[in-house]
């Protein structure tokens, strides 16, 4: 069946479509992983927009669920320049035109994704429609596609209620394994423990309890602290700051999330008075954007935002640069930060925006990249080792 990318601009792409069979008008994004896409899918950071990705064979290690970020996929659309209908990988669960249409999400196939990458870099983000109908008429979808707004998607995807996630060891990470798959993750950590005995994870946080204000977050945030022996107790995101302080947790975390950070008005100001304890308090990506609002700075949105598994950060403070995993479209500016309450920590080493912030006089550090990964590089997970030593009062 054919399908068409419109976007708000009037250019068209002709594909195949894919997944449900359904129209939606999104904001178009691209993502630049060149593997990972499920846990793109179900990153929930994507609420409100349809995702193109930029490496053209996208499915061909299919659906392996015990990989997924959160429960659901979360893009309101998919986009590929290829989609693998065979998937091989013993781990895989189901094909990724299943998984599709399982959950409701339409998407097309056979564009030219590069071409749509350019012009999305060239004249920026944009809202489009994924249709099927071949007699669409231009004139009427572009004002609808003008108008459409991600709106406070915050609210959609955050937990329903309050629930706790107990520390695990690496190999409990994922629940009982058996057969091959148990086999080959007790081989992988044998490995590890014999020829790099220093990548294994100590349980540092043994003993602390941390809180995680969940805007929207990636499952593996509370599975980092996790590993790493701490309990975490996750809250929704309108939870009241008055009842994550009455915890007496040891530290708060504010995870990632989607939409523009502006539109969370309520949570910015419980975030404030989290700000105003001394709770050691780890922020990411969105978590770290409210944290700059709520203490006085200001967000921008970008022209086409970080979306993906390569984008280097360097930290101000070594000189050391890591690669990062990130899907942002909003950024901190640093113009109209004052220096007595944050100063930039991590700048992205391609365009000079901010990646992070220190907090004057206060225990708490935030970063818009992801240290928890998922998919991307993982060079900066030390960060929850920071964090963990924060809550220790080490300096």
């Amino acid at each position: 069946m054919k399908a068409f990318l419109v976007l708000e601009d009037g250019t068209v792409f002709e594909g195949t479509h894919i997944g449900a069979d359904r129209e939606v008008i999104s904001e178009i994004v691209f993502n630049t992983s060149m593997a990972g896409y499920l846990e793109v899918l179900t990153d929930p950071s994507y609420a409100g927009q349809a995702v193109c990705m930029t490496y053209p064979l996208i499915g061909n290690y299919g659906i392996c669920r015990e990989d997924m970020e959160s429960s659901r996929p979360w893009p309101d659309g998919f986009i590929v320049r290829e989609l693998s209908r065979i998937p091989s990988n013993f781990r895989n669960d189901c094909t990724i035109q299943a998984f599709l249409e399982e959950n409701g999400v339409p998407g097309i196939a056979g564009i030219d994704t590069r071409a749509l990458t350019k012009i999305l870099r060239e004249k920026g983000t944009m809202n489009g429609m994924i249709t099927t109908n071949e007699n669409y008429c231009l004139e009427e979808i572009l004002p609808r596609l003008k108008e459409y707004t991600t709106g406070k998607v915050v609210e959609r995807v955050t937990c329903k209620e309050k629930h706790t996630v107990e520390p695990t060891t690496v190999l409990e990470q994922n629940g009982p394994l058996s057969g091959a798959a148990r086999f080959d993750r007790i081989s992988y950590e044998r490995g590890v423990r014999e020829k790099r005995p220093s990548l294994v994870r100590e349980l540092n946080g043994a003993g602390l309890r941390v809180a995680l204000l969940d805007l929207g977050a990636k499952e593996n945030i509370a599975r980092s602290l996790a590993q790493r022996g701490c309990e975490v107790t996750v809250y929704p995101a309108l939870t009241p700051a008055e009842e994550i302080i009455e915890g007496n947790y040891d530290g708060i975390m504010l995870s990632n999330g989607p939409g523009d950070p502006k539109e969370c008005t309520s949570v910015i100001r419980e975030i404030k008075k989290l700000y105003d304890t001394e709770i050691p308090i780890f922020a990411i990506c969105l978590g770290h954007q409210l944290m700059a609002l709520a203490t006085g700075a200001d967000t921008h949105k970008m022209k086409y935002g970080h979306r993906g598994g390569n984008h280097p950060v360097k930290d101000l403070a070594t000189g050391k640069v890591y690669i990062s995993s990130q899907n942002h479209g909003y950024v901190v500016d640093t113009d109209k930060l004052d220096p007595k309450v944050a100063v930039p920590a991590f700048i992205n080493v391609n365009d000079g925006t901010n990646e992070g912030l220190s907090y004057t006089n206060k225990n708490i550090f935030t970063v818009q990249f992801h240290p928890e990964a998922c998919p991307g590089p993982q060079d900066s997970g030390y960060l929850f080792d920071r964090f963990i030593s924060m809550m220790k009062g080490e300096k």
